[in-house]
């Protein structure tokens, strides 16, 4: 979804740029078309640095109602923790955590939850200035939307995009990183939730390797910045994911699944205390 969104706005720009070009000047020499062509492939790098980089919260929490596995109350990280966030490690870490959150109170239409998530993530986004993505304009759209999953799912994953986008552009990508890999983990804590009710269903083993997937990715985005000491800092907590999908093959036995529930139980009571 991400990289479709990423080639399609890549290619729209492309394409408005050679139509200008063509325009402007008909005689375009060979250097100038180098030299564009050096200048769309820094565009087309841009965009994709600013584009949240994994498969949202909203798109993996969608997968549990797909699979119509209920709400389970009480599962979620207490807004109330919001106020216990004070370093950038743990705000940053636990603002993905409760957009992870604030998409599971939308995608099951628990409106109370849906107004304490938004509130707690205004509370550590305003450090970052980022709690006008997070205003009572986006409420407004989740509120007039909750009977369509599929327009709520584009709505949250718009807010995830803005919120990575101008955390990178404003010099914060090792904060960024920290974001959404407590999204991700969130996001996994909740799946693995469900694991007992929703283990024989079609789809849930699919969602859970997918999972896997997108954790490597998220390795492979966090390699570069591993000397940072925030970033270092959640690589290492992951440790318990780590060497349990190590272990994994293309599919999973039950002892495979009760081995990840408590990997993931174990790193996100670490993120959120």
């Amino acid at each position: 979804m991400k990289k479709t969104f990423t080639k399609l706005l890549v290619a729209v720009l492309i394409l408005t740029v050679a139509g200008a070009s063509a325009c402007k000047n008909r005689g375009e020499s060979r250097k100038q078309k180098e030299i564009n062509a050096v200048e769309l492939e820094a565009l087309e790098q841009k965009i994709e640095e600013n584009v949240y980089p994994l498969p949202t919260s909203a798109e993996v929490i969608k997968k549990l109602t797909d699979m119509d596995l209920g709400y389970i109350l009480g599962a979620t990280n207490p807004p109330a923790n919001a106020r216990n966030y004070v370093e950038s490690y743990n705000r940053s870490v636990n603002l993905g955590v409760y957009g992870a959150d604030l998409s599971y109170a939308t995608l099951y239409n628990m409106q109370q939850d849906v107004i304490d998530y938004l509130t707690a993530i205004r509370t550590l986004a305003l450090e970052q200035n980022l709690s006008k993505i997070y205003d009572e304009s986006l409420y407004d759209r989740i509120k007039a939307n909750f009977d369509n999953r599929d327009t709520l799912v584009t709505i949250l994953t718009d807010a995830f995009d803005r919120t990575y986008s101008y955390m990178v552009e404003a010099g914060q990508a090792n904060l960024a990183l920290l974001m959404v890999g407590g999204a991700w983990v969130e996001g996994m804590y909740l799946t693995m939730s469900v694991s007992e009710s929703g283990a024989h269903l079609s789809g849930f083993e699919s969602a859970l390797l997918d999972q896997k997937k997108s954790f490597e990715e998220f390795e492979g985005l966090a390699a570069p910045h591993n000397s940072d000491p925030l970033v270092s800092r959640i690589l290492t907590s992951m440790q318990p994911i780590r060497d349990v999908y190590t272990k994994l093959g293309t599919s999973l036995t039950m002892e495979d699944i009760e081995n990840l529930k408590k990997a993931v139980n174990s790193v996100r009571s670490d993120l959120i205390k």
